[in-house]
């Protein structure tokens, strides 16, 4: 596979928008409230940025985010980007220090927030001398504050723009490290990062398909649950489920028996917990096709598993990391760093299931 380099002047979230032009009444996003098809998707997109734009926040200036998975994160995280400006998407388990600490250090001018976490960052706020200007809120569940605006009402009362001239090579958004070695430290990547990792990961090696309807374990704010849950998706027309809490084993397969996706994005510790649940759905019950492991090494039991079977199966790694690679016969899964190191950026081992 070989995918057409982007022009200079790219805007990753016009990008999606072409991509899916033609998809208008396809269900793009379904989350825990409802469901939003791609016509619906770019027009919010365009009218969160025109707020944005309303609201004083210029080209390159940082906006923390900080909201649980719903349509309202993808509609934030692409309408910044379309406008130009630079979302930091923040892990939701955090502290109020954390989050003081990344509101200071990204300078950021604004905050998007879920109503559920509007607490915690309104804490944040009074423990460090921020530049936040204003607040938009997710889904409220109090009412909201001078400088705080509904996010529903935030984007139905502003104007749909034009995106921004962005560069490929410009920040398009942040994130932060885990803060192992010391601080968090934020990484900047680019509009042309999201792109190249949808076409050589999202195609290249996982292969999907309009058709699909995938799921993620991993949240939107891991660098893994944003390709899984967005990028990759959205690059070719599938439709995404989403969920707001923690993806312990019963809230996993409520969504996959409900919203019958096709893929499923996990890590070895929740594939284990799943295959050890009482309640593990039978084949029957669900759709799956392909299942994805990444983070750490995928054991041999787990991933040859009578109940998690792999038939075939492909791999990606960047040179540092190991891959596991699964071969037809659940049995005799071997794992092996690959032969050749992947273009792609996650570590990850795909499998196409045979049984659930």
């Amino acid at each position: 596979m070989n995918p057409s380099t982007p022009p200079v002047d790219f805007n990753f979230a016009q990008h999606l928008i072409m991509c899916n032009a033609a998809r208008q009444d396809k269900t793009a996003l379904i989350d825990d409230v409802g469901s939003m098809t791609y016509g619906k998707l770019t027009e919010q997109i365009r009218r969160f940025a025109g707020g944005l734009q309303a609201m004083g926040l210029k080209r390159e200036e940082r906006v923390l985010l900080l909201m649980q998975d719903s349509s309202d994160w993808v509609v934030a995280f692409l309408g910044a980007l379309y406008a130009g400006v630079v979302p930091v998407a923040v892990n939701t388990l955090l502290t109020a220090e954390d989050y003081a600490f990344m509101l200071s250090n990204s300078r950021a001018q604004a905050a998007l927030v879920s109503g559920a976490l509007l607490p915690t960052l309104q804490e944040a706020m009074d423990l460090v001398k921020t530049e936040v200007r204003q607040v938009v809120v997710s889904r409220p569940i109090v009412a909201l504050a001078q400088g705080q605006f509904n996010m529903a009402d935030f984007v139905a009362q502003n104007t749909p723009v034009l995106p921004a001239q962005t560069l490929a090579d410009e920040p398009a958004f942040w994130l932060y490290s885990s803060g192992s070695t010391g601080q968090p430290k934020g990484t900047v990547h680019s509009q042309g990062n999201l792109y190249w990792t949808a076409e050589l990961y999202g195609k290249g090696v996982l292969n999907l398909q309009e058709s699909d309807t995938v799921f993620s374990a991993a949240k939107l704010f891991f660098a893994y649950g944003l390709g899984n849950a967005l990028t990759f998706p959205l690059s070719v027309g599938a439709s995404v489920v989403l969920m707001a809490e923690r993806p312990t084993p019963q809230a996993t397969f409520k969504r996959m028996v409900d919203h019958q996706p096709t893929v499923f994005y996990g890590a070895p510790t929740g594939y284990g917990g799943m295959l050890a649940n009482p309640e593990l759905p039978a084949k029957s019950q669900v759709a799956l096709r392909l299942c994805s492991s990444a983070g750490e090494a995928l054991p041999r039991d787990i991933a040859g598993a009578p109940t998690m079977a792999a038939t075939s199966s492909t791999a990606s790694a960047p040179p540092k990391c190991c891959t596991c690679f699964c071969p037809t016969a659940p049995a005799t899964c071997a794992m092996a760093p690959p032969a050749k190191p992947s273009p792609a950026t996650k570590c990850s081992c795909a499998m196409k299931t045979a049984a659930w």
